[in-house]
């Protein structure tokens, strides 16, 4: 997935995310910020944790990925890539088209796919706990 996509991807996407259909190779960073946008514009609902851990969860068991104590789902990043999208989503008229706020997102500092260490340490993210269950930053509070 491009930086620049389509409203219509970014519906394919999420449709294909929601039946769990989406293939792996189409879930990257990118892909989860996209999701999370569409649930928030679309299907506010499912843009809480607890769903949007179903939604994952059932995704990567489609995609054979195990979802463990150290691999596959991530509690503490879902929570805050979803406080991140939020903040961004939240902060534009609701006219603004979904593949703008996207586009958006991704060329600001959320767009690089390590921005989490910038409020957790590795091991405190990484650790068990944090896969999880939310745990709070240790590096610095988030900014939104």
């Amino acid at each position: 997935m491009t930086k620049h996509i389509s409203e219509a991807a970014i519906v394919d996407l999420a449709t294909r995310a929601l039946d769990a259909t989406l293939p792996k190779s189409e879930w990257n960073h990118a892909a989860h910020f996209a999701l999370a946008l569409w649930c928030l514009r679309h299907r506010p609902q499912l843009a809480e944790p607890e769903p949007m851990r179903s939604i994952i969860t059932r995704l990567n068991e489609a995609h054979g990925t195990p979802n463990t104590d150290s691999e596959g789902y991530h509690h503490t990043i879902t929570c805050a890539s979803l406080r991140a999208a939020g903040a961004v989503h939240d902060n534009v008229p609701a006219e603004v088209p979904l593949n703008m706020v996207l586009s958006d997102l991704l060329a600001g500092p959320f767009g690089r796919s390590g921005w989490i260490l910038e409020f957790w340490t590795e091991g405190r993210l990484f650790s068990v706990e944090g896969r999880r269950d939310w745990i709070e930053p240790d590096r610095a509070p988030l900014p939104f």
